[in-house]
């Protein structure tokens, strides 16, 4: 049982720092402040994600751990006690995620409207399994990933228009970047990302990906894509600048991760069905210097 509104902060770092990947989640060039704020909206998020990826799980159990998650989003935002133990399905940290997410809402003012964006698009995971154009992909980021980042912004302060539409591109980059990385994973999981319209205009099959091929028209499909996710990039380079002190590092090197992805796809010829691009130790030592001397019109080898 949580006995505290700080044991529960603590238990969402260990969660963050045991599942965070390619982009640092509360690292510590995120001011001391923001840290376990940013915490228990990962804790969140990470779960309910789970949530919607439970293959074990019939689409409609799936749905019911996502609606019960949304009513303790409800009631913690509105009342600073713990609420109920897990129910059958939840992780055992539920108490600490919602005891802790509620302090922030409340202390932060955080609009409860973005974590219901994000509920709402793992809901849409579990029913849509494939996107026909860019406009239902782009409509899909705006739930499932911009409201993280103008979460990070609200919890750092800001609430400004320049600001959100750099971080909502950003975002978005992100997600997509992701998705290309997870081809083969989300595929297995019955889900393409890519929309359709693109895959039919190269020639990339789906019974191609079922028998483990990466065709040229999945190459070409897959190039087309990082193309678009970088241009995002682009435009969300004005988050890293625009605000102030050391959070401007942590999104640098959120920016110069994302792209490096890009970069280990590009090289691969998008070949993720026999290795699946990540960040390493050399990426990383690659990527340190370029946080401190920012100079984000030049990609990284």
């Amino acid at each position: 049982m949580v006995a505290s509104v700080a044991e529960a902060y603590a238990a969402c770092e260990r969660m963050a720092r045991a599942h965070y990947e390619n982009f640092p989640v509360a690292s510590l060039l995120v001011p001391r402040r923001m840290r376990p704020h940013v915490a228990a909206v990962y804790a969140f998020a990470r779960a309910a994600d789970d949530f919607a990826d439970e293959g074990t799980l019939a689409a409609a159990d799936r749905l019911r751990l996502l609606e019960g998650w949304a009513d303790r989003l409800h009631e913690a935002s509105a009342s600073a006690a713990p609420g109920p133990p897990p129910r059958a399905g939840e992780p055992p940290d539920t108490s600490s995620v919602f005891l802790a997410l509620g302090e922030s809402i409340r202390s932060l003012s955080l609009p409860v409207r973005y974590f219901e964006e994000l509920l709402s698009a793992f809901r849409q995971d579990v029913t849509v399994t494939r996107y026909r154009t860019w406009d239902d992909m782009m409509r899909y980021c705006q739930r499932s990933a911009n409201p993280v980042g103008r979460l990070v912004l609200r919890i750092a302060g800001y609430d400004e228009p320049n600001l959100n539409a750099a971080s909502d591109a950003m975002c978005a980059a992100l997600q997509l970047t992701n998705f290309w990385q997870d081809l083969k994973i989300d595929f297995d999981r019955g889900r393409i990302y890519l929309p359709e319209d693109e895959r039919e205009r190269h020639g990339a099959f789906e019974r191609d990906l079922a028998a483990g091929d990466i065709t040229p028209g999945w190459q070409r499909a897959l190039a087309a894509a990082a193309a678009r996710t970088r241009l995002l990039f682009d435009e969300g380079r004005y988050v890293c600048d625009g605000v102030r002190g050391r959070l401007r590092y942590e999104l640098r090197a959120t920016w110069l991760g994302g792209t490096r992805i890009l970069n280990h796809l590009e090289r691969s010829g998008f070949d993720v069905i026999h290795r699946r691009p990540t960040l390493g130790a050399a990426d990383a030592i690659l990527i340190a210097p370029h946080v401190f001397a920012w100079r984000p019109t030049v990609a990284l080898p």
